[in-house]
């Protein structure tokens, strides 16, 4: 289970947003090219531009029809948009132990280019405590700027920055990852994921 927490406020209009709808279907296209991964990966989408939307609940890749573009406009409620995406997470995990299907970390892919405007500490704690425990990948990624020391606090390791506009890039990387995971004989197995030097300034 991949859910992606994305940035749409106002700051991300123009070149970024248009990036970042671009990016998203080619995610999923990379992962359908996978013949493991295309029925392994299952995609959420919430997002945050002066509300929260879930875009997109839980999918398996291979069944998205589309995805509705994004638009941005207003502030950057990250604090919530992340709390209801890990409750979503935490419900399909829920759904996986009744069904007795195994699954795999889930990941929370996070991306903005500026800081939270709502309450978000708790939020971020969450997150953080559950990658510690090994129950959670997070990844926050800052864009143009971002306060990375605000994006870090959700996750057990640092937050990473873009390398300007690379969403494709980024996304490309995500996608191997994804394959990488959904070749690994066991869902308890650590994984070794591609290096992040296509599109990360690290």
């Amino acid at each position: 289970a991949v859910a992606r927490v994305l940035d749409t406020s106002g700051s991300m209009s123009g070149e970024p947003i248009a990036q970042l709808n671009a990016g998203v279907q080619f995610f999923i296209d990379e992962v359908r090219r996978d013949d493991l991964a295309r029925w392994s990966v299952e995609l959420a989408v919430f997002t945050a531009g002066g509300s929260v939307d879930c875009l997109l609940d839980f999918t398996g890749v291979d069944g998205i029809v589309g995805i509705t573009p994004m638009h941005a406009s207003g502030n950057t409620p990250l604090g919530e948009a992340t709390r209801l995406a890990l409750d979503r997470l935490e419900a399909r995990k829920n759904d996986y132990r009744r069904a007795g299907v195994p699954y795999y970390q889930p990941w929370l892919v996070l991306i903005s280019d500026g800081a939270p405007t709502d309450s978000w500490q708790e939020a971020a704690n969450r997150a953080r405590t559950l990658a510690q425990s090994r129950k959670l990948v997070s990844l926050p990624i800052g864009v143009q700027g971002a306060d990375l020391s605000v994006l870090s606090a959700f996750s057990n390791k640092p937050a990473v920055a873009l390398d300007g506009l690379k969403f494709r890039e980024l996304f490309q990387w995500l996608s191997a990852s994804m394959s990488r995971v959904s070749a690994s004989t066991s869902s308890e197995a650590a994984v070794n994921l591609p290096p992040m030097d296509a599109w990360a300034s690290i």
